[in-house]
């Protein structure tokens, strides 16, 4: 887990059957309508749920796409164990890949390309990018470490983004080892 993580909340079995399915029927509703098309009515009805519910739940379907845009990148994060890791070269590397990877399957999942889901997909990913920086830095003592893994994880993102909208874009990992040096240079310089 990232150090800023809150510690997970106990959920009861039934609330988290519930979120469940309506996180399902979300990511369902995104790939058919796009975001901006899909409304908290069109959601209960795919989950079989009522209003009422839905907002004990969610205020609304932009809070359920942060929640559901954060787990999602946490989860790639966890899989690829990089919150345990330390600042590296190939750590930094599998990030750049991470975030790559993340991007164009969040641009293809969502029908069209949309302001508001593009936004919330930035801002989740682009915190979680700064804070497991953060921590790679601060366990090296590093000062000015949100200062200097803001600036990375606009960069990293921004690169990442850029990458995802190509045509014929090259590989994740092509990619990552040639906009590496730009990443790195910054960070090598304050890490060690």
């Amino acid at each position: 887990m990232l150090a800023t993580a809150p510690a997970p909340e106990k959920l009861d079995p039934r609330v988290k059957r519930t979120r469940s399915l309506i996180q399902q029927a979300f990511s369902e509703l995104l790939a058919e309508k796009g975001f901006g098309a899909i409304t908290v009515q069109d959601i209960t009805e795919r989950a079989e749920i009522n209003r009422a519910t839905f907002y004990a739940h969610y205020p609304d379907k932009f809070a359920l796409l942060e929640e559901t845009l954060r787990q999602a990148f946490r989860a790639e994060l966890e899989k690829r164990t990089l919150s345990a890791c330390h600042y590296s070269e190939e750590n930094l590397r599998a990030l750049i890949v991470t975030v790559c990877e993340f991007i164009a399957r969040s641009n293809e999942h969502c029908k069209a390309s949309e302001q508001q889901f593009d936004s919330l997909v930035e801002t989740q990913v682009r915190k979680q990018i700064q804070e497991l920086i953060e921590l790679w830095l601060s366990q090296r003592g590093t000062a000015n470490l949100q200062t200097i893994a803001t600036a990375a994880a606009w960069a990293i993102y921004g690169l990442a983004e850029g990458w995802s909208r190509q045509k014929n874009r090259p590989p994740a990992e092509a990619f990552a080892e040639q906009v590496l040096p730009l990443v790195a240079g910054n960070l090598e310089g304050k890490a060690g």
